[in-house]
């Protein structure tokens, strides 16, 4: 069996260097709230406010280190929150993306895309993905168990040396099957 741990991603916010000086003022730099279970990376003290045109979230978490550019990683009931239609993208790929209006303790940013429903995605460390003969890239399907069970489709497979194993959902398809961070999952094709 390909057992796979649940991490179960809530709204939060990547930022990119310039935009951190601009919500938090010159030289301000990311603070470790806590480790996150892929290596190097951990969520930070510092939150930020987004706005969209119907609604607004205060207190968005931001992921550190900082990133290349803003994204804004939200589920399918945040944006509808927000007023704002985002595209199911892996990370990263935020062209063409809807944007959002960010708000920190020095100012304020507007972005005109970045704001994606991130794609559901195992990370596999290099070792796990050629013990079981997954590519990068590759679309899955993972059975999540319990009272709620699941199966997700076109789970996409990101293959790194730098990962740890982890599967990575949002908190609507995390509620819809009542998993929780900790839960294993079962990659079953």
């Amino acid at each position: 069996m390909k057992k796979v741990p649940v991490g179960v991603s809530a709204r939060h916010i990547h930022l990119s260097p310039a935009h951190l000086g601009q919500l938090f003022g010159p030289g301000a730099e990311l603070s470790v709230f806590k480790p996150l279970s892929q290596p190097g990376q951990f969520a930070a003290n510092e939150t930020v406010e987004v706005v969209g045109p119907k609604g607004s979230f205060a207190k968005v978490r931001i992921l550190g280190p900082v990133r290349k550019r803003t994204q804004l990683e939200i589920s399918r009931t945040d944006a509808f929150a927000l007023g704002v239609n985002p595209p199911v993208r892996e990370s990263g790929d935020i062209a063409g993306s809807a944007g959002i209006t960010i708000k920190g303790p020095a100012g304020e940013v507007a972005i005109e895309e970045g704001v994606i429903v991130a794609a559901r995605h195992i990370h596999f460390h290099t070792s796990d993905a050629e013990r079981w003969g997954i590519s990068d890239k590759q679309k899955l399907s993972v059975r999540l168990s319990g009272e709620r069970g699941v199966v997700l489709e076109n789970v996409v497979a990101r293959v790194s040396p730098d990962f740890a194993l982890d599967l990575h959902i949002d908190t609507d398809e995390a509620n819809a099957a009542g998993a929780k961070t900790g839960d294993e999952a079962e990659i079953i094709g």
